[in-house]
């Protein structure tokens, strides 16, 4: 389907902008300590967290030390072990409650490689586009920060506001804007890299369309209504023969042509009750597999013999169904492919700097 497209990994540089990289730090001591453990490259600074790309894999001239304090250096430039485990924490506080007890230290050790593979593509790219004096004008930034906005906003908690943390203080828009500016010259060096041929052809989306026609096609689906007379943890067997026998007098009810909306509004015990008990159209596999056989097996408009899941009795009625077809190649799908290719492209390119950069540069990783 047109979603899988959507689905796939878009790497394409080390600079990708979100939220984490705009905000500031909430106190000037807080400022001024990250200030102090930073050591940076020219004036575009190196900054935490560094979203890279996958691009950044151990390769080159990296090899461990042992140099108290750093974690990793890139030609000199320097990570502190404790600015670098700081951030792990950050991240590790993200994913609390999700990660088992005898997984964190996997966790840990996960999220520290890409910290420091990230950190190393985020000092040689710095250089790279010093180096190649590749510049982003005033012009070009101000033209990004509005998609850059609606970004962060997308990512706010609810009830939270760009303008509260403006207020607060916790936006650094200077930051933004150096963020800004490092993605476009980065992105300009992507284009030198491909010599022009991040251009799409209309061939070329042709040919991915025909080739991975499974990624375009629509899943049968069935449009169905139902009555549900819930179950309950506490049930006893006596309360579920109850409630099944309820569920079988309901259908007799539904069979002998009481209006099904009507009787669903009265008596279903899904949320889906208010819409006469109509809940759309679904795809197969999307639901518990006794529901999902009944609404792919029964004949349409047919009232369905008494279904039991582990959600209760459900009394079910196929509107319609629609076999599985193909999504057409129109503009939009076009749209959607033409993007994912020249992410690729892109991605591939970015791999390839990255790669030639890192042969050439010194690279110490340091232990945890």
């Amino acid at each position: 389907m047109i979603q899988q497209i959507g689905r796939y990994a878009v790497v394409m540089m080390a600079f990708s902008l979100i939220l984490g990289v705009a905000v500031g730090c909430s106190s000037k001591e807080e400022k001024a300590k990250t200030e102090k453990t930073t050591v940076a490259p020219g004036s575009d600074g190196v900054t935490a967290p560094y979203a890279a790309s996958a691009a950044a894999q151990s390769a080159g001239t990296e090899k461990k030390a042992d140099e108290a304090g750093t974690a990793v250096e890139v030609d000199g430039v320097k990570l502190p072990k404790a600015q670098l485990n700081a951030q792990i924490q950050q991240q590790l506080a993200q994913y609390k409650g999700q990660i088992p007890a005898d997984q964190i230290e996997q966790a840990k050790a996960d999220i520290r490689k890409g910290l420091v593979d990230d950190f190393v593509v985020f000092v040689l790219m710095n250089k790279e586009v010093a180096a190649k004096k590749v510049t982003a004008s005033d012009k070009e930034i101000e033209k990004e920060i509005p998609a850059v906005m609606e970004r962060m906003k997308s990512q706010l908690p609810a009830g939270v506001t760009i303008d509260e943390l403006a207020k607060k203080k916790q936006i650094n828009m200077a930051k933004m804007r150096d963020d800004i500016g490092m993605r476009i010259k980065v992105n300009k060096l992507i284009e030198k890299e491909l010599g022009g041929k991040v251009k799409i052809t209309d061939k070329e989306i042709a040919v991915f369309y025909e080739s991975n026609k499974d990624k375009f096609m629509k899943p049968e689906t069935a449009h169905v209504r139902h009555v549900l007379v819930g179950k309950s943890p506490e049930d006893t067997e006596k309360k579920l023969v109850e409630k099944k026998a309820k569920a079988e007098d309901l259908r007799k009810k539904l069979v002998g042509g009481a209006d099904f909306a009507d009787l669903a509004a009265k008596n279903s015990d899904c949320p889906s009750k208010q819409a006469g008990g109509d809940i759309g159209s679904i795809g197969r596999g999307q639901t518990v597999k006794p529901f999902d056989d009944a609404a792919f097996s029964q004949a349409k408009n047919a009232i369905g013999p008494v279904v039991e899941t582990k959600f209760g009795y459900h009394i079910i009625q196929v509107i319609d169904r629609q076999a599985p077809q193909m999504v057409k190649l129109d503009a939009d799908v076009k749209k959607q492919i033409k993007a994912h290719l020249e992410s690729l492209r892109q991605q591939g390119a970015m791999e390839a700097i990255v790669k030639r950069l890192k042969a050439a540069a010194n690279i110490v990783v340091n232990g945890a």
